[in-house]
């Protein structure tokens, strides 16, 4: 047996083991193999690459997926798919004969914020598999990443903006999105048909209820709202407050794409959930993608080496299709929750094949970064504070990508000195007045950049609209530090995303490009030709 690098994580703090697993438990395994160097988000300008040529090209071969697919029936497993496009087999098998494949031994384990299945040592694959076999998930279930939610203060009566005054304020192009699919991905909480038909009967906007389907990936169950109600009272409250963020998401792309086909994906929120919904998304191909989930991308305890190594390998090949994913930059300041002095960006907000979107807010009419204080959420004990900032900053893990190179951004006094990925790449309304939304029944204002994302996802999807058929989708991202795309914005130069007291360092928002806004808010009826596919 051969150790697979980068398979081991340590202990989240005060987690302890509480149990064996059952031996005959049903276990699911996705394993990612290896393949051609892919295009780098990191360089990528050109369009989108054909299917099919993607797949002959950067493809796992096919003797790589018979070869994992006999050893591991040998030892037991029952392959249930294989993808070369996702370079991945997924395998299920009871826990006892998963242990001894795999060489670990699973445990129960529990900590001051969940339960899970989790894995004692590094994965191991038989030796045949050592040089093909990149990654293992499915082992260790421990949540990897949050959208923890700080409901904001409810604003004065009839001043959170309607779908109509969002488009107004940054001059989406006229027209609807119709031929265009947007996908969200979800990992946790419900959707609600009756609240976005409310919503979409409250702004006359076409009925998305009609246009949007859910894909369940796992076979993650996707609750309605009377089976939350019959959860035990100590488990509504996230379960409401996760649907919550989940409708927030559907409304902004419903009220903003009308005509959009919407593709709902709902994911366990553990490492294989990751990878296997960004497995789907290579297949399926919408033309843009919404996320609003995340971690600091430093936490040894979050995502393993592997896992960020799977997914950015499956965001930078849906980059190669031209696939833009918009991923919201964080609601927790220059620190990121990370409470150590230091700055941290977010991930997968920092990865080079993504659009990070960071927050503003409106203050005496004018437009800018989101800051309540003190910049976080959350204080170290988990409590809510009241605050909230638009995430920016360095990233100390993903380079510099090239596009990124021209753009200036002095880091903050906080010891760190990696010159990589600068965090966002844009911004939009994040805070107040926010957004009105429908939840429950009821009107429920809300914000945050996990709203900035689905308001960029949403433009683009009408920018291709209005470039009509011909249009393919491409990746963004790039194209918009290209000379010819600063038109399609509207700096923002005011206010700061500094968490205080802890970490008390962050990044001012200023002329030009900065880690708070990035290059601003957009001016949509200039981006069409930005995104032109050749």
């Amino acid at each position: 047996m051969t150790t697979v690098p980068g398979t081991d994580k340590p202990m989240k703090p005060g987690v302890e083991k509480i149990a064996d697993v059952n031996p005959d438990l049903p276990v699911e395994i996705t394993l990612t193999l290896r393949g051609p160097d892919l295009p780098s988000g990191a360089t990528a300008t050109e369009g989108a690459m054909d299917p099919a040529d993607f797949r002959k090209d950067y493809g796992a071969s096919q003797q790589d997926i018979d070869t994992v697919t006999a050893a591991l029936s040998r030892l037991g497993l029952t392959v249930r798919d294989s993808s070369r496009t996702a370079r991945s087999v997924s395998v299920e098998g009871p826990a006892k004969v998963v242990e001894k494949a795999f060489g670990v031994h699973l445990g129960t384990y529990r900590g001051p914020a969940e339960e899970y299945r989790g894995q004692e040592g590094p994965v191991q694959v038989p030796a045949e598999l050592a040089t093909i076999v990149t990654g293992v998930f499915g082992l260790d279930l421990r949540r990897v990443a949050h959208r923890l939610t700080a409901a904001p203060e409810a604003p004065p009566s009839g001043t959170a903006l309607s779908p109509r005054q969002l488009e107004d304020r940054y001059d989406f192009p006229s027209g609807d999105a119709s031929g265009q699919t947007i996908a969200v991905l979800e990992f946790f909480g419900g959707y609600f048909a009756e609240d976005l038909a409310q919503f979409c009967r409250k702004y006359r906007l076409p009925d998305a209820t009609a246009s949007l389907t859910t894909v369940s990936i796992d076979q993650q169950p996707i609750p309605t709202l009377a089976e939350i109600k019959q959860l035990p009272t100590s488990k509504q409250g996230e379960w409401i407050g996760a649907s919550g963020e989940v409708m927030m998401d559907v409304e902004i792309v419903a009220g903003l794409a009308p005509g959009a086909e919407i593709a709902v994906y709902f994911a366990p929120f553990t490492q294989k959930g990751w990878v296997d919904i960004l497995n789907r998304l290579l297949h399926d191909r919408p033309a843009v993608v919404s996320v609003s989930w995340g971690t600091r991308e430093d936490d040894p305890t979050a995502f393993s080496t592997a896992a960020v190594t799977a997914i950015e390998q499956r965001l930078a090949a849906l980059a190669a299709l031209g696939v833009t994913v918009c991923v919201s930059s964080g609601d927790d300041g220059s620190g990121d929750n990370g409470n150590d002095g230091r700055c941290h960006v977010n991930y997968p907000a920092s990865s080079a094949s993504v659009l990070a979107v960071g927050g503003t807010e409106i203050k005496n009419g004018a437009e800018v970064a989101w800051l309540d204080s003190p910049g976080t959420r959350f204080d170290p004990a988990g409590n809510p504070t009241g605050g909230g900032a638009t995430g920016g900053g360095i990233s100390t893990v993903i380079p510099r990508p090239s596009w990124q190179q021209q753009v200036s951004v002095s880091r903050p006094d906080d010891g760190s000195d990696f010159d990589g990925r600068v965090v966002p790449d844009v911004a939009a309304l994040a805070s107040r007045p926010f957004y009105d939304l429908i939840m429950e029944g009821r009107d429920a204002p809300n914000g945050g950049t996990s709203a900035s994302a689905p308001l960029w996802a949403s433009l683009i999807a009408r920018c291709y609209a209005t470039l009509g058929p011909q249009q393919k989708p491409v990746f963004a991202t790039p194209r918009l530090y290209e000379g010819d795309g600063l038109p399609a914005f509207r700096d923002i130069t005011d206010g700061t995303n500094t968490s205080t007291p802890d970490p008390g360092v962050g990044y001012e928002a200023g002329k030009g490009y900065d880690a708070v806004t990035g290059w601003g808010v957009p001016v949509g009826i200039n981006l069409p030709p930005v995104l032109r596919s050749s």
